[in-house]
């Protein structure tokens, strides 16, 4: 193995000695086991590689393309057919709902009307397909952990003019600090032995599963790969004309940079390459000016559309050397460290990459209960499984909410709000203590609602609130 030349003496026993004891884990595939040493070999040789801030340099258009520049799609229904029959549609599936309260798969969580992430997926797939006659599929990369709730919910999809796929991501083990070894060989032979290696894994996996050869035979050109819990991450025509035209092997999305979104990646042209830039790269005396909106003005939105020849290509070579993301975990007291990579920053791998800078609606993640809060609220309405903003609403911006602990679970997040509230006018609302909302309120400007202590505060049905702090009844 080449990297081990640069290991020092007691990383290469360390290796030697975590390899046969890797060898002998009969949970994983040989494909999974050797995925796993190399990405360890290479975390031990320390190939991290450093950033020279000096060379970093701002893309030009050409390199991260302004979406208004985007040619029209042609207005020929079969080239349209013809554009998305080459289109395969993957979502990153593998999340659990932990930090919302929920066991099983994300996206399963409700978000309008009684539907779930995956069935506005499946909705707006279903509508493509019968809308062009074509014959998009959808891809859900799962974890171990997801995998099987995941394939129980399929099944009520079993009638829809879609195919669907499902493949694991790798499962690895977690590596005991101390000694190197295998957690799983310590005893805890349970799922938290184990840990999925970062949405990174998906070209591996994509080719171990055989999913990729399937597609390839089928004619498929290019996967569009987005986190199932965004909801902005629908089908683009545009963007896919644009890559097919340009024979870009990968595009990134990326929008323009707000406050809330400091830490989020950046794309950088370096030494004459596109390539994504994570805070957990940068030096700390440049951390501030990374967070800033001057000089970094844009972030990835994580969907990603690459071109299935090329990661084939980029896979047998072994040539997808990402960035590792040393995840360190404590797991019954024992000190733990997974080694994880992303897929986009596998952009610097690919030739002819871009970037393309679309309009913020096309980034809508529910990561907590109160993103939940605006896409079920009035900010947005629902058709096709397409969830859009309402018009109605003057700001571009979205409002900013902050809600306490007592609404961080989904379930209690819903027993609180009899309705959700009219927020079309609202700029930003703190809640904190024990509140509850009636039916029909309406929310304007800023507003902040703070229960005292040991107080039960309930806003009344019909309630409309501008401008206003709300401590206790007496306040409405």
């Amino acid at each position: 193995m080449a990297a081990t030349a640069t290991l020092s003496h007691t990383d290469a026993e360390n290796l030697s000695k975590l390899k046969s004891a890797v060898a002998t884990l009969d949970q994983i595939s040989e494909n999974e086991k050797s995925g796993f040493i190399n990405l360890v070999a290479r975390y031990l040789s320390g190939e991290a590689q450093h950033i020279e801030w000096s060379k970093i340099q701002t893309p030009t258009d050409e390199v991260v393309v302004p979406y208004d520049t985007l040619a029209p799609v042609p207005e020929d229904p079969s080239e349209t057919k013809n554009l998305l029959d080459k289109l395969v549609v993957l979502k990153l599936n593998g999340g659990l709902g932990t930090t919302m309260g929920c066991t099983g798969p994300k996206s399963v969580i409700e978000v309008r009307n009684g539907l779930t992430f995956l069935d506005l997926i499946v909705i707006q797939i279903e509508t493509l397909n019968a809308k062009y006659g074509c014959n998009v599929p959808l891809l859900l990369m799962n974890s171990f952990n997801t995998h099987d709730d995941t394939l129980k919910i399929v099944e009520k999809y079993a009638n829809s003019n879609i195919d669907i796929h499902t493949f694991n991501q790798s499962q690895y083990p977690r590596l005991v600090v101390e000694d190197f070894s295998p957690l799983s060989t310590k005893g805890n032979a349970g799922k938290d032995a184990w840990y999925p290696p970062g949405h990174g894994d998906v070209f591996p996996s994509l080719m171990n599963s055989g999913k990729l050869d399937t597609l390839l035979s089928q004619g498929k050109e290019y996967v569009f790969v987005a986190n199932s819990d965004n909801l902005g991450a629908v089908v683009d025509l545009k963007i896919l004309n644009h890559l097919i035209n340009n024979k870009n092997e990968y595009c990134m999305e990326v929008t323009p940079k707000t406050l809330a979104d400091v830490k989020g990646g950046t794309l950088i042209s370096y030494e004459g390459k596109v390539q994504l830039l994570e805070i957990a790269q940068v030096p700390d005396e440049h951390v501030n000016e990374f967070k800033s909106i001057e000089k970094f003005k844009i972030f990835n939105t994580n969907n990603l559309w690459v071109n299935l020849q090329a990661i084939k290509r980029l896979v047998e070579g072994e040539a997808l050397k990402m960035e590792i993301i040393p995840n360190p975990k404590e797991v019954d007291g024992i000190k733990v460290l997974q080694l994880e990579t992303a897929a986009g920053a596998a952009i610097r791998f690919f030739d002819e990459a871009i970037g393309i800078n679309v309009p913020r609606s096309r980034f809508l993640p529910v990561k907590a209960t109160s993103d939940l809060l605006l896409v079920q609220s009035d900010l947005y309405t629902l058709s096709d499984g397409f969830v859009t903003r309402n018009s109605a609403r003057a700001n571009p911006a979205n409002p900013s909410i902050e809600l306490g602990p007592e609404f961080k679970k989904v379930a209690s997040f819903l027993s609180r709000f009899k309705s959700i509230p009219s927020i079309i006018d609202l700029d930003t609302l703190k809640v904190t203590g024990d509140v509850w909302f009636g039916a029909g309120i309406t929310l304007k400007g800023k507003v902040t609602i703070a229960a005292k202590s040991g107080l039960k505060l309930e806003i009344p049905d019909g309630a409309v609130i501008a401008d206003k702090e709300i401590n206790g009844p007496e306040d409405i």
